[in-house]
């Protein structure tokens, strides 16, 4: 019953009406990508120059073992139940909230108001329909797609952070939810796209669209370059049989 009343709340949730000013009034960094991709690592050492304020998102998801360590609420997440998600929803307290493989993502307005009082960038990693939801209140919010350099790379990746945590059928919903976020860069203008091959040549190129608002054109060329092989990629990988 919950999920059913979950699934209703966030079919026609709207912010709160001050919402539009606050997010127009506060400069901030959305970091998207599939697993894997590097949102974690570019985000800590975007956290370490003491610029930008880390949203910590809400979620109704299990915490997770990344690189040996168990996820903490306050940290990666807030951890919530799905019962303290839907009074979130029916207060207005979410930004923008999202079912997102089965679990409900969301980010709440009292993050972005500390980092408007602070002057800092919020920053956080977010899913594609967050941000066509922050994109709607204001183009000018930043959005970085983080795409590995190549499937091979990227599977390698994700071997080291789960292990054989992952089962066949997780995986190919993994594969199936990144095929939709590269679709969704390949398709929409929402997005700067950033091959995440060298973490410092990354972060250069992470400040340079936070402090400028540019990005070389023959960067730009190559990483949708490398998006559309990796969908390709992808999709032959989900037409292997069972």
């Amino acid at each position: 019953m919950m999920d059913q009343e979950l699934q209703n709340l966030l079919a026609g949730y709207q912010p709160a009406e001050n919402t539009r000013e606050l997010i127009k009034q506060t400069p901030i960094l959305l970091l998207v990508g599939p697993t894997g991709a590097g949102k974690d690592s570019v985000k800590d050492r975007l956290l370490l120059t003491g610029r930008y304020h880390h949203i910590v998102s809400h979620t109704t998801r299990s915490p997770r073992i990344n690189h040996g360590v168990i996820e903490q609420t306050g940290r990666e997440y807030h951890f919530i139940d799905q019962a303290a998600a839907a009074t979130m929803l029916k207060s207005h307290s979410f930004i923008e909230a999202k079912m997102y493989s089965g679990n409900v993502y969301g980010t709440s307005i009292g993050e972005i108001k500390i980092a408007h009082d602070e002057h800092k960038i919020a920053l956080t990693d977010l899913e594609v329909q967050g941000v066509a939801e922050y994109k709607a209140m204001d183009s000018g919010v930043m959005a970085v797609f983080l795409l590995p350099p190549d499937f091979a790379t990227w599977q390698a990746r994700l071997q080291r952070r789960y292990g054989d945590v992952v089962d066949a059928a997780d995986m190919q919903l993994r594969m199936q939810t990144a095929l939709a976020e590269i679709d969704q860069l390949l398709t929409t203008d929402h997005y700067v796209a950033i091959v995440n091959d060298d973490l410092d040549a990354t972060l250069q190129e992470v400040e340079a669209i936070t402090t400028a608002h540019v990005q070389d054109a023959a960067q730009i060329k190559a990483a949708h370059r490398v998006a559309q092989k990796l969908d390709d990629d992808i999709r032959a990988y989900l037409d292997q049989p069972a």
